[in-house]
């Protein structure tokens, strides 16, 4: 009687399952490339810089941004700039790989300017509207945009990126959940940056922009935002508010 064989653990990567086991590294598989930062810190770095570090996997924390008054400004630092190695202290036993950034707010909340102002080009849902169906402003197929949305993510951790950014609404803990679960899956900490901007400036923003957005849309879409909390699995949230008059900027 012949003995079954005992199947292969799978190695692909085509089954988009979070936590599969990867390749072996060899002269057919070699390491993933990974970018090299300029690892050197500037003196005096304002709020933007310690928002933007990699932190070493501690208590979770909260911090504020707000907003200048030129958006095109860039900041003095970028969190590219040093590798996760180097802003991960020795503290822990199991440093996170990297991290998986998302951006939560309504349209007009400043998320395009933020990732701008950091010379970021964020994995965006308009993005992928313009390269599949050539048109921004498609609707129909919101199954389609999201799903492919993850798999772009999902081959940025497979190739161990640090930094990922995620430019989509994120409104409410269900729509995020699956994103956090799939950075965890492969070892990455999740920030969140929380645009908390009234209504009110949304839509004055809104209204100004070449690709409007409706405002009962905007409206639905206040009423389902939902702040993030450290509870659904963030490691650090940061709050992004208007600035206010006579507030000095950044």
């Amino acid at each position: 009687m012949k003995r079954r064989k005992k199947k292969p653990e799978n190695e692909t990567e085509a089954t988009g399952k979070v936590g599969q086991q990867k390749p072996p590294i060899d002269e057919f598989h070699p390491q993933p490339i990974v970018p090299t930062y300029d690892s050197g810190q500037e003196e005096g770095s304002d709020a933007e810089d310690s928002a933007a570090e990699i932190p070493a996997v501690e208590e979770p924390r909260i911090e504020t941004e707000v907003q200048p008054e030129l958006p095109s400004t860039p900041p003095p630092g970028l969190p590219e700039q040093r590798t996760v190695q180097q802003a991960s202290a020795a503290k822990s036993s199991r440093p996170p790989k990297g991290v998986v950034v998302l951006a939560i707010g309504l349209p007009g909340s400043g998320k395009t300017t933020w990732f701008k102002r950091r010379g970021v080009t964020p994995l965006s849902s308009d993005m992928l509207r313009s390269i599949l169906f050539d048109d921004i402003t498609e609707q129909r197929y919101q199954g389609l945009v999201f799903s492919t949305l993850r798999s772009l993510l999902r081959a940025r951790l497979i190739a161990r990126m640090p930094w990922n950014y995620v430019d989509a609404s994120n409104l409410a803990p269900h729509e995020r959940r699956q994103w956090i679960k799939m950075a965890k899956g492969f070892g990455y900490e999740v920030h969140a940056v929380f645009f908390d901007v009234p209504l009110e400036v949304c839509l004055e923003r809104n209204r100004k922009r070449e690709r409007q957005v409706k405002e009962d849309v905007v409206q639905r879409m206040a009423a389902k935002l939902k702040a993030p909390a450290f509870e659904e699995g963030f490691a650090k949230i940061t709050v992004v508010r208007v600035k206010r008059s006579g507030e000095p900027g950044p």
